[in-house]
C-alpha cells in the first residue's frame, strides 16, 4: 500500500457535506504509517469540518497514544468519529478499553463481524454501535441472542444502534431485520458553515506546501498490513 498525500486536500473541494469513511480498505494507524501523516490527515478533517469522518482501526493502542498526544487537537471535534473493531472478547474488548481511555468526543464500536457473545459491555462514553454478521463463502455464524443482547444494552445506555446485516453466504436473503424492523441509528451530525471556494483553495495550496516532505517520501513508505 502507498500513501497518497496529494489526495489529502480533496475534502476541501467537496461543496456538499459528506459522511466519509476514512481509509475504508485499510487502517490509518497501521504500523508503518508515519505519525506526521496521521497528523496531516487529521488536520484536513479538522479544517474541512462541514464533513463528518469515520476513522476505524484495529490498532487501538496507537490510536490511544496519538489521541492523547500529537492528535489531541483532533480528538474533541464532533465531526470526527473515532472507532475500533470489536469482533470478539479476546481481541475486541481490549480495544474498547483503549478507545474509552482517549479524549475523543465521538467514540464508536464496529462490532462486525460479531463472532461470539460479548457479554455485559460498559458502553459509558460510547456514541455509536454498529453490529453485523460475517458474509461471503466460509462466513462464520452469528446468533440472534448475541445481537439482541447488544441492542438492548445500547438501549439501556442510550447509545444509537445500527444493525448492518445478518450476513452468511447469501446476505441478501438473510437481510437485516431484527424483530421485524431495521435499526439505522446514528450519532447526531452537527451542521457547519462551508467556507467559500477561494478560501478552501488557498488553504489546500498552503497545506500541500507544508507537507512537501511527506509527498517526496511517500513512494518510499512501506505499510505493514
Amino acid at each position: 500500500m502507498r500513501l497518497v498525500p496529494q489526495k489529502l486536500t480533496e475534502p476541501l473541494t467537496w461543496r456538499l457535506p459528506k459522511l466519509v469513511f476514512v481509509n475504508s480498505m485499510s487502517d490509518l494507524f497501521q504500523t508503518g504509517v508515519p505519525d506526521n501523516y496521521c497528523e496531516a490527515v487529521s488536520r484536513i478533517m479538522v479544517t474541512a469540518n462541514w464533513h463528518t469522518y469515520q476513522v476505524l482501526t484495529k490498532r487501538s493502542e496507537r490510536l490511544r497514544e496519538l489521541l492523547t498526544g500529537k492528535l489531541q487537537f483532533a480528538a474533541a471535534t464532533e465531526n470526527i468519529w473515532w472507532g475500533v473493531s470489536v469482533e470478539d472478547r479476546k481481541h475486541g474488548l481490549p480495544r474498547l478499553d483503549d478507545l474509552r481511555d482517549t479524549p475523543a468526543k465521538v467514540k464508536f464500536l464496529s462490532i462486525e463481524p460479531l463472532l461470539e457473545d460479548l457479554g455485559k459491555l460498559d458502553l459509558s462514553g460510547i456514541s455509536w454501535v454498529i453490529v453485523g454478521g460475517e458474509s461471503g463463502p466460509g462466513a462464520r455464524p452469528i446468533k440472534r441472542e448475541w445481537v439482541v443482547s447488544i441492542r438492548d444494552q445500547c438501549g439501556t445506555y442510550g447509545v444509537p444502534f445500527f444493525f448492518k446485516q445478518w450476513g452468511g453466504v447469501r446476505k441478501k436473503r438473510t437481510g437485516r431485520l431484527i424483530d421485524g424492523r431495521t435499526y439505522d441509528e446514528y450519532p447526531q451530525r452537527i451542521p457547519m458553515p462551508i467556507p467559500d471556494r477561494s478560501r478552501c483553495l488557498e488553504f489546500a495550496e498552503a497545506f500541500l506546501a507544508n507537507i512537501k516532505g511527506i509527498i517526496e517520501q511517500s513512494s518510499l513508505v512501506q505499510v505493514t498490513v
